[in-house]
């Protein structure tokens, strides 16, 4: 009867050991940020190590804070935050554009490994046909516009891609297709800048190109068209290359109003879709683009444009692709919330928001600086309540929704006041299977993202603990979880 006893307690020992390896609680959410480098001056008047020290403090206070992507920008306007035999080294890098950071490194390089070593996804961002940003701008004589003259137009006093030509757009491609072969970027990202905002006044010099090759369209529909063709190729070259890297837009966060167009939103500002011709909402329902990231930085209250009309109005044109709201810190840090709260800024109120529409997955902050200098203590609010838990990014499960094998050999040693964790990646020759990170369990609870093979957990209660830990292929598909039991003295 002893024995049987025993044998009965040993075996609930081991269900409910199973049950709490099994019974694991990761949010998933994407929580991103931006990391402009136009106009800012810190890197060229900073050294190479500065600049590393300096860029690997950002990563951290966002990490801190509770971030799990950066996009960082690595062509402001036709150059190039690496080494580039399309594009010259950017100015906002080195000071002068052409002339390389000395000593040489790859910023772009060097934050993919320090944002992975974090737990953290790194969407390189690009602006598409931007040249130059003033009028008298010196480009250096190896730029692409001394050799073609003829494929550049000058509008507002700046410099531009023809949107119209295709040897242009080949060329955007060629770029985006060079990043994706040298660098195991998670994403290419590109923002709200296509045909130019418009300046009263002016319009847009495309006479030529449109009388080449308009074809008797009506111009917005031709400019649209170019720029749709645009966002095709890359969509292309992306899935012909690297399938796995994720293509995401961050659009002007009105497409149309509904003065305009019935299925538009209830506002009254300027449009994507006939300022910008951008046809974002065509992209999503195409399946060009893997994630959109409306740029909703008005207040909840706006009176042109409220930030809530926005939300729910982009949660019901999601289209099936992942929708995250682009949020700008100080609009919702400096207004107090709206509807009787109390609250001194929006802050909650938008994340909650975001939270309970049914198509959204996340939220990214403008900009990134904003949170890393805790601008008005948004990050630490972030990091005490809104984004306190480990969230996960969400899978892009059109893309690929097999889970990858679980890790092997997991190890669990307490060594002092901690638990050393080891263990091995699974093997695998699918691409798509690779594993991109590791997530660590105490418990049941989230502790940590990594790349890494192993992890110490400092100072762990006294007591029972089980570790688990789970594999995180490159569309955020989970493994099952490899996990140990171990006791802390």
């Amino acid at each position: 009867m002893m024995r049987v006893k025993l044998l009965l307690a040993a075996t609930a020992v081991v269900a409910s050991f199973c049950a709490q390896a099994q019974n694991l609680q990761t949010q998933r959410e994407f929580r991103g940020a931006w990391l402009h480098t136009i106009f800012q001056s810190q890197y060229s008047r900073q050294s190479t190590d500065e600049n590393k020290q300096y860029l690997c403090d950002q990563l951290d206070r966002l990490k801190a804070a509770g971030c799990n992507a950066v996009i960082f920008q690595v062509r402001p306007q036709a150059d190039a935050f690496y080494p580039s035999e399309l594009e010259p080294w950017s100015r906002h890098l080195t000071g002068k554009a052409g002339v390389a950071p000395s000593p040489q490194w790859d910023p772009l390089k060097f934050m993919i490994n320090e944002a992975h070593a974090r737990g953290m996804e790194l969407h390189a961002w690009l602006n598409p046909y931007r040249v130059s940003t003033s009028a008298g701008e010196k480009l250096p004589k190896n730029h692409i516009y001394y050799k073609h003259p003829e494929r550049f137009v000058t509008y507002d006093k700046k410099l531009y891609f023809d949107p119209a030509l295709q040897a242009n757009r080949e060329f955007i491609v060629q770029v985006v297709e060079d990043i994706i072969a040298r660098y195991d970027v998670d994403a290419i990202h590109m923002d709200d800048y296509f045909y130019p905002y418009p300046k009263q006044g002016e319009e847009f010099p495309d006479d030529d190109s449109y009388s080449a090759t308009g074809g008797g369209m009506d111009r917005g529909d031709w400019r649209r068209h170019n720029v749709d063709m645009l966002i095709e190729d890359i969509h292309n070259a992306i899935v012909a290359k690297k399938p796995w890297v994720r293509f995401g837009i961050s659009p002007f966060g009105i497409w149309r109003n509904k003065k305009s167009d019935p299925r538009g939103s209830d506002t009254n500002g300027l449009q994507n879709y006939d300022s910008l011709y951008a046809d974002v909402l065509l992209w999503t329902e195409k399946g060009w683009v893997d994630y959109m990231v409306p740029q909703l930085y008005w207040e909840l209250e706006h009176k042109t444009a409220s930030a809530e009309v926005l939300a729910y109005w982009w949660n019901e044109n999601a289209n099936g692709r992942h929708m995250y709201f682009g949020q700008a810190v100080r609009k919702t840090m400096d207004k107090h919330d709206i509807g009787g709260s109390t609250d001194p800024n929006q802050l909650a109120h938008k994340i909650r928001l975001s939270r309970e529409l049914q198509h959204v997955q996340g939220n990214c902050w403008w900009p990134a600086y904003d949170i890393t200098s805790n601008y008005k203590g948004v990050a630490d609010s972030l990091q005490q309540k809104e984004q306190r838990n480990i969230a996960l990014v969400p899978a892009y499960t059109w893309i690929d929704d097999k889970a990858p094998d679980k890790v092997r050999g997991l190890k669990a040693k307490v060594c002092g006041t901690g638990v050393n964790l080891t263990w091995n990646a699974p093997s695998t020759d699918d691409a798509m299977q690779v594993a991109r990170f590791f997530v660590v369990y105490r418990d049941g609870k989230a502790i940590n993202v990594t790349d890494a093979t192993s992890y110490v957990d400092m100072n762990p209660e006294k007591g029972k603990h089980t570790y688990a830990v789970t594999v995180l292929d490159r569309m955020n598909n989970e493994s099952k979880p490899s996990a140990k039991r171990i006791i802390v003295k």
